[in-house]
């Protein structure tokens, strides 16, 4: 084997085992999000929101308390930190990237859960915690993906060649 071809077995496992860090990290802030979700939601339907509305405030609640947790996880044991970038600029690069990733989960928690409301309403009067942790898991798997390539490519020091 060449030099090249081995460097290049090197990179891919530790990418591999850099996506299933990120993965536990994720999974474990997806916990704390869901969970924070589901609890919120259900208050704020309790003070007679609707099903759509209260699925997107508590989604904000959970995304909010577990971007703090994800930040300080993926940090230490995700990303490799720059040289180049204090932790205030890091922070808020990783809150801005979070920021553009809440709003992608608030839209598909809104718009699917709403969908839900127009096309299934029996359903989602019938179990509206199933129909936003659905809808939640959905938009979490979409987020996942933008924000593992978007902190990659801002937030982790560049491998030199």
């Amino acid at each position: 084997m060449t030099d090249n071809t081995i460097e290049k077995k090197e990179k891919g496992k530790k990418l591999i085992a850099q996506i299933i860090k990120f993965g536990f990290v994720g999974g474990t802030s997806f916990i704390i999000d869901f969970v924070i979700t589901l609890i919120v939601s259900r208050i704020c339907r309790t003070f007679g929101m609707n099903v759509a509305t209260a699925a997107t405030v508590g989604s904000v609640f959970g995304f909010c308390i577990s971007l703090v947790y994800n930040y300080i996880m993926s940090m230490k044991f995700v990303f490799e930190r720059r040289d180049d970038m204090n932790r205030t600029k890091e922070f808020t690069i990783f809150v801005l990237l979070s920021l553009v990733g809440m709003g992608i989960n608030s839209a598909i928690m809104f718009f699917g859960v709403h969908g839900f409301e127009r096309f299934l309403p029996d359903i989602v009067a019938r179990f509206p915690d199933y129909v936003t942790a659905g809808v939640k898991m959905f938009a979490t798997g979409v987020v996942m993906v933008y924000n593992f390539i978007s902190r990659k490519m801002t937030l982790e020091k560049k491998q030199e060649s």
